[in-house]
């Protein structure tokens, strides 16, 4: 972060980030007069967002020995998700990194932590290295596993805390519209205004198009939730929460959704609508042989 006494030359690039503005971010990355703090921070900024566009090989051959841990943490996590296969030697360096009390306790490690512990599903495991927060980043990371873990409370304890910090930031911003969705009921409105207010303010993202999805479907609005569906799908025809949600609002709207559900399965298999569905024909299978 830098020091809130001089001007924060990332403000611009943290938030087309944050909102799913991956390539802008990208775009708007060669910022003049950084410090060295703020060049890694940047560069860790743009090689997330090359991970979020997929291009993993790109950020493994870019980021070398000599780089900055932040920056060998950010590779890791290319190299997790680009290589499910290896996904346990990758976790026992990253232990071995956690464990390093030089190293340990730098806040990226433990953003990248929680973010792979948390698609392993390991919650309590994420939360062992996040829960002591020191950045926004962190704070909005231990309340999405919080939610995912069905601890509402827990999760917006860790919001007041992002509230105190900076109410308006866009991430106090973001978790609050995740922690609407989650509770549902009377929050489901603030949540879409908050995704409306982003639809104002940045470029149009499949995030932000997906949050005022999502919230259109809790309101039963499914005709307006397939329109903004599909101007995401417009942007990225791969992206796995569009595809996800398509899957769920053309049944609601009685469409088929099989096509949705295929392109799903071939791009993100291991996506928990994709698993969710295997388990459950594995059930329904297992149930019919049961009567054979």
């Amino acid at each position: 972060m830098a020091s809130m006494a001089g001007p924060d030359h990332l403000f611009n690039l943290r938030n087309l980030f944050y909102v799913g503005a991956y390539q802008a971010a990208i775009n708007n990355s060669e910022i003049p007069n950084l410090s060295q703090e703020d060049i890694v921070e940047r560069d860790c900024l743009v090689h997330r967002a090359y991970i979020a566009l997929g291009s993993y090989q790109l950020v493994i051959s870019e980021i070398d020995e000599a780089a900055a841990t932040p920056l060998q943490a950010v590779k890791l996590l290319a190299m997790y998700l680009s290589s499910p296969e290896n996904k346990e030697s990758t976790i026992a360096s990253l232990r071995e990194w956690l464990a390093d009390p030089t190293v340990g306790n730098n806040a990226t490690i433990r953003l990248i932590a929680g973010t792979i512990f948390m698609h392993e599903e390991d919650y309590s495991e994420a939360l062992k290295h996040t829960h002591s927060g020191g950045t926004m980043d962190l704070h909005a990371l231990n309340v999405q596993i919080f939610i995912k873990m069905h601890r509402t409370d827990y999760a917006e304890k860790q919001l007041r805390v992002m509230q105190q910090i900076d109410e308006d930031h866009t991430l106090s911003q973001l978790a609050s519209a995740w922690l609407n969705l989650a509770v549902g009921g009377s929050k489901i409105q603030e949540a879409y205004l908050i995704f409306q207010d982003f639809s104002e303010k940045y470029p149009m993202t499949s995030l932000i198009l997906n949050g005022k999805a999502v919230s259109c479907m809790h309101m039963g609005n499914f005709e307006e939730a397939e329109t903004l569906l599909l101007e995401a799908l417009n942007k990225d025809a791969k992206d796995p929460e569009t595809l996800a949600n398509l899957v769920v609002c053309s049944l609601h709207v009685g469409k088929s959704s099989s096509r949705y559900l295929n392109q799903l399965k071939l791009s993100h298999p291991e996506h928990v609508l994709v698993k969710r569905i295997a388990s459950a024909e594995d059930n329904f299978e297992r149930a019919l042989q049961s009567f054979a």
